[in-house]
């Protein structure tokens, strides 16, 4: 088994609670099932968001909303790169799979301008 990255993104309507919590439930539920991902096979997953979202930790939202209690996640800020898109939850799944597991990448909202 190897390790691999799996990246998304997707732009988050207001900085609520509510509106994190769903951006966070939507992307992560969106990649899950492009990469028919099992749950016992994430190593850990590293959240970024804009500077303009810290109304709660998207962290958060995959363990109560997800379920994944036993999952290491950290959640940090992007740079500010100016005229950067904003708004903006981005995540990376490190994942334990097989050699010829090709990950599909997720860009939602927006932020599908990232990956033209």
């Amino acid at each position: 088994m190897i390790t691999k990255g799996i990246r998304g993104a997707i732009t988050v309507d207001s900085n609520s609670v509510e509106s994190l919590k769903n951006a966070t439930v939507e992307l992560l539920n969106e990649i899950f099932v492009k990469n028919n991902i099992i749950i016992d096979n994430i190593s850990h997953i590293i959240f970024t968001t804009t500077n303009d979202l810290n109304a709660d930790f998207p962290a958060k939202f995959a363990r109560t909303e997800i379920g994944l209690r036993d999952t290491a996640m950290m959640c940090f800020h992007e740079l500010d790169v100016p005229n950067s898109l904003k708004l903006c939850l981005r995540v990376l799944i490190v994942y334990n799979c097989e050699k010829n597991f090709k990950p599909v990448f997720v860009y939602l909202k927006d932020a599908k301008n990232l990956r033209r």
